[in-house]
């Protein structure tokens, strides 16, 4: 089945509801053996992509993961860039902000791991954690330090919102691609996936109280992603909803837009000039002697 990135793409400007959008679809593959080879043809594409960004060196490509615990980020994450030279790949997990990100603006400590010109650089959580989880937990936006009088509940977010884009918009115009994705996984199969972390003492260390905590504000998660997918997903940094009830298809989709946005940049080789030519003649010169 051939896989269109656009099917997943949010448009921008529009206000999505995400009960609209499949936590699970038809299998792109007829078997765990063909995933494996699809899969692999993938991994073996982007690892050349990659090589050229490095090469080419004009642009640099942000992939940005965001989803419900148990969605499948970290596993995606290591099978789509298995093929990446790591030399050129850089990823960073963000967790609760220290006492001197604290300190900064809320987009400082995540600016200061922006890839630089070509290489990749992956976020696993972002940002967006800033209009996600505080906004779900408005007691982590109390402890950030803004002024009383800029952090009311209806200015906030839309002045976040708008942050970011003009973030993303800036990294654009500079080169860096951003790619976006949620994982967008059903309650039940998180259910189902928090059991499987009981039960196979490899994955024990994955799991506490405070992730079953977390899925009492279920709906209000839902409403906050609703809200920061519609406003923040644009021409130059999209976000796709990914259905990720399958794992491996939540993989082959993920991998098919990011060969796919690697293809719509304008790279080659750096070009041979008639002295670098002349150059590597006498080289083979002198290594044939």
């Amino acid at each position: 089945m051939k896989i269109d990135p656009s099917d997943f793409r949010v448009p921008g400007g529009e206000k999505i509801r995400l009960k609209k959008w499949a936590t699970d679809i038809r299998p792109l593959y007829k078997s765990e053996k063909q995933y494996k080879k699809l899969l692999t043809a993938d991994v073996g594409e982007l690892s050349a992509l990659q090589r050229l960004l490095y090469a080419s060196n004009d642009y640099s490509v942000l992939l940005i993961f965001q989803a419900m615990d148990a969605a499948g980020k970290d596993g995606a994450i290591s099978h789509v860039l298995s093929g990446v030279n790591p030399q050129g790949c850089e990823a960073y997990s963000f967790k609760h902000p220290s006492a001197e990100e604290l300190e900064h603006d809320f987009l400082w400590r995540t600016t200061c791991r922006l890839p630089a010109r070509g290489r990749i650089g992956v976020f696993n959580r972002s940002y967006y954690e800033e209009v996600l989880i505080v906004r779900v937990h408005p007691e982590i936006l109390r402890s950030e330090g803004i002024p009383d009088e800029r952090a009311g509940k209806k200015t906030v977010w839309k002045g976040r919102y708008r942050s970011i884009v003009d973030l993303e918009k800036h990294l654009h115009r500079n080169g860096t691609q951003v790619i976006k994705f949620f994982l967008h996984l059903s309650k039940e199969e998180q259910r189902k996936r928090f059991l499987e972390r009981i039960d196979e003492p490899d994955k024990n260390w994955k799991f506490s109280q405070a992730d079953v905590a977390e899925r009492k504000f279920w709906n209000q998660y839902m409403r906050a992603y609703e809200d920061c997918l519609s406003a923040t997903s644009t021409k130059t940094a999209p976000w796709h909803v990914v259905p990720a009830d399958d794992k491996y298809n939540a993989r082959l989709i993920i991998s098919r837009v990011v060969i796919d946005a690697l293809k719509g940049l304008k790279m080659s080789y750096p070009k041979l000039t008639r002295a670098r030519r002349s150059e590597l003649r006498e080289i083979r010169e002198q290594l044939e002697k």
